[in-house]
């Protein structure tokens, strides 16, 4: 299993960035994904959530109605738009896929918010 997250970088107050999470190694269109942002000092925390399909999401409510996770299944890839940026959004940030009762972790791609 392999997960590599790719699209970080430098964005100012109230702009956008979309994150990509490339997966190999299994049948990716079986499984849910999710990303996850650890702030500097911070535990890893949940930020979205998707289900086999675009039809079933979950965000935490510090980036609901801001950010967008989707998949394309043919890509074996999961995205995270992200809009409306603030310096809060500044974190690793780790796509996870859960399967067998084991975490796989990509190695992160930093997203820093500042002007």
């Amino acid at each position: 299993v392999q997960l590599v997250e790719s699209g970080g970088g430098l964005v100012q107050p109230g702009g956008s960035l979309r994150l990509s999470c490339a997966a190999s190694g299994f049948t990716f269109s079986h499984y849910g994904m999710t990303w996850h942002r650890q702030a500097p000092g911070e535990e890893r925390d949940l930020v979205a959530a998707i289900g086999l399909d675009d039809s079933l999401a979950y965000y935490a409510d510090s980036v609901k109605g801001r950010f967008t996770i989707s998949r394309d299944n043919a890509k074996n890839t999961v995205y995270l738009e992200m809009t409306s940026l603030k310096p809060e959004d500044t974190g690793v940030y780790y796509c996870n896929s859960h399967m067998g009762g084991q975490d796989y972790w990509g190695q992160g791609t930093q997203v820093t918010v500042s002007s």
